[in-house]
């Protein structure tokens, strides 16, 4: 397939969304999940019968895990200022992503997620929102939350909510980054305590996965991190207190000290994580030629990536990742939130910590690697469905250890627990469509 054909092919998804939309005006609905016999059952499920559950948890709040449904629900909020590539679009304009990934959360992960879209770009009033809405849910997703207030939001979220609290783009880019990463350090035949990485772009992803890489183990001085104005260095005086995450990196990374720009800073890396402007020439073919032997690139701007795989492989990248599922190793978020949800409300945990995340990218790797390591599967696809029941037992493990759970259940009974929600939601899907209650396109 030549380049052109390469190029048609990447923007196919958008002229095929541009038509299904408009065919299901949306992706989700509400389905119900007791059984309604005749109509005597209202008297159950509604009043006069469902006010004994009521007063059984007003007695003990920890009942409405038992109850209802409130340990699968999940939010998913936004406030529409930087969603995907395209920026601030307001609520509106995100609620097609939010729904999409409701969407991803219930057949992958078989959780229930609803899309809420805030007309509010205070970071305090969505905090507030958001605190508002915990007896309902189990968990908060964050979604699309422009920088720095993103990091403002979910530290706060994090420390006053009593349910845990997610930012996708955060946590899950850097969960499944560093899933990645593991395997094409491997691959490559390198140490990962002394890879030198690069990271182009210091927005909510890349700070999340710097954080990860430290968690991690990676030592700070072997990772530089490049904004719009180049590399971050104590010589820099130009960042102010709003962004105290690239103060801290100022202290800690760029153990050379380089100053200069992106391709200053990709001199002798053996990695490159990049999450910044769409391409495709946002890094340049010569600059990869610069890096050390076998690089490694991570390439994953929405929609179009710094560059385009096939031209960082001719400058002799020896494996290339973008974020997108047309192209091999695709760094994608839907393989991290869905299972690390499921595992994180099925133990009712009380928060995601980096080490939840480590745990989950470990096994994500080891689901990856599990048939032999290949520089174009460092990562595992969707539709092996079976990953989802791995990485959450790996997660729910992870939180019992660290005592952050409400629930104790063995390995065995966690997987088996996921497998059963996760299968019983891609089944409940197959039988719509079959039935036609979800229709099928004309191809």
């Amino acid at each position: 397939m030549d380049k052109d054909e390469l190029i048609k092919k990447a923007l196919k998804p958008a002229e095929d969304a541009m038509k299904l939309h408009p065919f299901y005006q949306g992706k989700i609905e509400i389905s119900l999940k007791s059984a309604v016999r005749d109509y005597h059952d209202f008297a159950i499920w509604y009043t006069p019968g469902v006010a004994a559950p009521c007063k059984a948890i007003q007695a003990n709040r920890k009942e409405v895990y038992r109850h209802t449904n409130k340990g699968n629900f999940v939010a998913i909020v936004s406030d529409g200022t930087r969603v995907l590539g395209l920026g601030d679009i307001g609520p509106e304009a995100a609620l097609p992503v939010m729904e999409g990934k409701a969407l991803l959360f219930k057949y992958l992960g078989g959780v229930d997620a609803f899309p809420i879209c805030l007309d509010t770009k205070d970071p305090d009033e969505l905090i507030s929102v958001v605190k508002m809405l915990q007896p309902t849910f189990g968990g908060i997703n964050l979604e699309d939350i422009s920088n720095p207030k993103c990091f403002y939001i979910l530290d706060r979220l994090r420390r006053e909510c009593e349910i845990p609290v997610w930012h996708d783009d955060q946590q899950g880019t850097a969960c499944v980054t560093l899933a990645g990463l593991i395997n094409a350090v491997k691959i490559v035949g390198k140490d990962m305590e002394k890879t030198k990485i690069t990271l182009v772009g210091a927005g909510a992803a890349n700070v999340a996965t710097v954080r990860l890489l430290l968690a991690y183990g990676i030592p700070p001085g072997n990772i530089i991190i490049c904004d719009s104005k180049g590399t971050l260095h104590r010589g820099r005086k130009d960042i102010n207190e709003s962004h105290k995450e690239k103060l801290e990196f100022i202290r800690i990374t760029n153990e050379e000290q380089r100053t200069g720009d992106v391709p200053d800073a990709l001199a002798g890396a053996d990695v490159l994580i990049a999450l910044s402007r769409s391409g495709p020439d946002t890094i340049k073919k010569e600059w990869i030629r610069t890096m050390a032997k076998d690089p490694i690139v991570f390439a994953c701007a929405n929609p179009i990536p710094e560059i385009w795989p096939w031209d960082a492989r001719e400058a002799g990248a020896a494996i290339v990742s973008t974020g997108r599922s047309d192209f091999p190793n695709q760094v994608n978020n839907s393989l991290g939130f869905p299972a690390i949800f499921r595992g994180t409300l099925d133990v009712q945990a009380t928060t995601i910590t980096d080490s939840m995340c480590i745990a989950a990218a470990k096994e994500l790797a080891a689901c990856a690697s599990r048939n032999g390591l290949n520089p174009e599967a460092i990562l595992p696809t969707m539709d092996n469905w079976e990953v989802f029941p791995r990485v959450a037992t790996a997660t729910a493990m992870q939180a019992m250890a660290e005592g952050l759970t409400e629930v104790k259940m063995s390995r065995e009974e966690i997987y088996d627990m996921a497998m059963a929600k996760i299968k019983r939601a891609q089944e409940q899907t197959k039988v719509l469509m079959r039935t036609g209650i979800i229709s099928l396109p004309e191809k």
